[in-house]
């Protein structure tokens, strides 16, 4: 609901992030794997980016075009911080992933003939258990990771210690945040399932397409929103300015 508040006094500011977050994950599907690599070492950037504009529209600042890229364009320690950050997330990932698949490889071998030839019904089973592990997996990872960039970014805080403390930071607030990811999953499945009504009830997929997608981007810019209540509620509003590439005053 804060996310929400704080999207309504600039809607179309976070809605034009949303588009440019939702074009960025496109563009990385255009060269594979590197494409996705690229997009996950450049994602604790991007969530800063978004973070340092919703601290401006708190404090009832309007985002201008050149203040998008400002929290990273002017101050090199910050970008090099983040990068730093941007990479170590990459490396869990991998390693992530292949914790993930390790104990399927047989599975997704014996769905793949020799001759090269893919038994799909054999290989979505098998693709199943990996995306299980990796999600419960990425859950340890998301709170290795879901405070760090406002840390690293904002107090100049090392990338183990920003790590650490964002680990603490949502173990002590574990159920909270179940609530509030189990709250967003339950809004992007219902997003999904509305669209496959549509389409049960004769619509095109072009047509349910035009309709989801603006519904999609934004809630997509107030899950983006949320992020800096969600940072505040823990750590509040107490960043020092000497970090602060915007050289803006702390709220109250």
């Amino acid at each position: 609901m804060d996310g929400y508040q704080l999207f309504m006094r600039q809607p179309l500011a976070m809605f034009f992030w949303a588009m440019v977050t939702g074009l960025l994950i496109t563009f990385s599907y255009f060269l594979p794997i590197l494409g996705q690599m690229a997009l996950i070492a450049i994602t604790p950037a991007l969530t800063f980016i978004a973070l340092s504009a919703c601290r401006h529209i708190a404090a009832g600042r309007r985002m201008m075009p050149g203040m998008w890229l400002q929290p990273i364009r002017q101050n090199a320690a910050v970008r090099s911080r983040l990068l730093k950050l941007g990479l170590v997330y990459l490396a869990f990932c991998m390693v992530g992933g292949f914790i993930a698949t390790l104990p399927f490889l047989g599975q997704l071998h014996a769905a793949i003939g020799v001759d090269g030839s893919v038994n799909e019904a054999a290989l979505l089973a098998a693709v199943r258990g990996p995306f299980i592990t990796f999600g419960f997996l990425y859950i340890l990872i998301s709170a290795l990771f879901w405070h760090a960039p406002a840390l690293t970014g904002w107090h100049g805080i090392k990338t183990g210690q920003a790590m650490f403390y964002s680990m603490v930071a949502c173990w002590r607030n574990k159920l909270p945040f179940l609530a509030y990811g189990t709250g967003w999953a339950a809004i992007f499945f219902a997003l999904q399932t509305a669209g496959t009504l549509m389409l049960g009830i004769g619509l095109s997929p072009a047509a349910v397409q035009i309709l989801i997608t603006p519904l999609n981007l934004g809630l997509a810019a107030i899950l983006y929103c949320s992020f800096y209540p969600a940072y505040i509620s823990v750590f509040g509003a107490n960043y020092p300015t000497s970090h602060d590439t915007e050289h803006a005053a702390p709220e109250p």
